[in-house]
């Protein structure tokens, strides 16, 4: 319980549930197509929330731990994507239909691994900023053409997209492991 406090869980669960809710209540009597960049939106609100855990409030209380960080931190990595995710299938449950299954997994894993990736190099703190920005750029500027603008785009695309998958696992283990190992900047 301490450990989840000092990682700003309750505010962090706070928020997801929140999005959820406003999003819930914004496609109230939508159409039934799909809507992959709002999906990624979410998740990428998601994400930002719970990326502000990734370090404590004291490091040097975390390097003094008895405990070996490598692996609760990739675990911390994991729960996020975990429950970014799931907090979008909750709603599609409840009939909000943004985007399919396999995109909200292949997405999770891949904004999980761009926070880790922030968190590693610019502190948790700023941990949000490598998810926020790929959106950004992802929604914003258009694509280049061929495998390029699969990798740039890889969280609009269709779940068949070859490139898009292998940047978003690549993201997820490059981040994991490189948080996992090094820790967040401090």
């Amino acid at each position: 319980m301490l450990y989840a406090r000092s990682r700003q869980v309750p505010a962090s669960a706070a928020v997801v549930t929140l999005t959820a809710l406003v999003v819930w209540a914004l496609t109230q009597g939508s159409t039934d197509s799909e809507e992959l960049g709002i999906a990624a939106l979410v998740l990428s609100t998601n994400v930002a929330a719970a990326s502000v855990g990734l370090s404590g409030q004291d490091a040097a209380l975390d390097r003094t731990a008895a405990i070996r960080w490598m692996p609760r931190r990739a675990a911390h990595v994991l729960l996020i994507g975990a429950i970014a995710g799931a907090a979008l299938l909750v709603l599609q449950a409840a009939g909000v239909k943004l985007a399919p299954t396999e995109v909200v997994v292949r997405d999770s894993a891949g904004l999980v691994g761009l926070a880790a990736l922030g968190a590693t190099l610019c502190g948790a703190q700023y941990a949000w900023t490598l998810p926020t920005g790929w959106l950004a750029l992802t929604l914003l500027a258009p694509p280049p053409g061929g495998t390029a603008g699969q990798v740039v785009s890889w969280m609009i695309l269709p779940p068949a997209t070859t490139a898009a998958t292998g940047t978003a696992w690549a993201l997820l283990a490059t981040g994991t492991v490189l948080y996992a190992v090094a820790g967040p900047r401090h």
